[in-house]
């Protein structure tokens, strides 16, 4: 029986990706940096020490991070200013399900906790969650098993009593090895053959998991 659920957030509960996207694209070029949809991907789903470490490595120890950070939050700051953080379709009635039901929630992001907690706070869903476990809480970055182990021992329930939602293929690899049944609700990125084999289901909303828990624990 499934007890509890745990949510990635950045491309799975907001759109923030794409957001995430653009503002890096901008920094790299403001500072002569070719910034590439093929480095993001890779990025999509770390902490931000192993961006640090992927960063330095495809542009050279020369890379100015501080810079590129410091740009990219403030280019950030701007898109939420003019554009708020989109929601993605389902978050609220899956969210509403989830309570009303009984269910254990925690959110595993690689992002830290102060912006993570300001963007869920933003969309007012903080309150649905039982736990929030950000990417400055844990030592290994997604696709190690760590967040999502982590996330069932805070909620105290065992690895087989939980689904995880995500929509990364980094953050899938980790729920797959660490032991717990996954729902893809794809983002920017689709899931090839290898990566449907770590899949419990793949959906177009977040609001097609309700659907799922109703027929698993029926």
């Amino acid at each position: 029986m499934i007890k509890a659920v745990i949510f990635d957030m950045d491309g799975l509960m907001i759109d923030s990706e794409k957001m995430a996207r653009f503002c890096c694209e901008k920094a790299g070029k403001e500072l002569g940096y070719n910034y590439t949809d093929k480095l993001f991907f890779k990025e999509m789903g770390l902490t931000p020490a192993f961006i640090k470490e992927l960063y330095f490595k495809h542009f050279g120890k020369d890379f100015k991070y501080d810079d590129f950070i410091e740009l990219k939050n403030q280019y950030v700051k701007e898109y939420i200013k003019e554009n708020g953080i989109p929601v993605k379709p389902g978050l609220y009635e899956l969210l509403k399900f989830l309570k009303n039901n009984g269910y254990k929630t925690a959110v595993a992001t690689s992002t830290p906790r102060k912006r993570a907690e300001d963007y869920l706070t933003h969309i007012k869903v903080i309150e649905f969650f039982d736990k929030v476990i950000c990417g400055d809480m844990i030592e290994k970055s997604k696709p190690n098993p760590e967040i999502y182990l982590k996330a069932a021992d805070e909620l105290n329930v065992k690895t087989e009593e939980c689904f995880v939602l995500e929509d990364s293929p980094n953050g899938i690899t980790a729920a797959y090895r660490a032991g717990i049944k996954t729902i893809m609700v794809p983002d920017l990125v689709s899931p090839d053959e290898e990566l449907k084999k770590k899949l419990f289901a793949c959906v177009k909303s977040l609001k097609d998991v309700i659907e799922i828990l109703e027929k698993y624990n029926k």
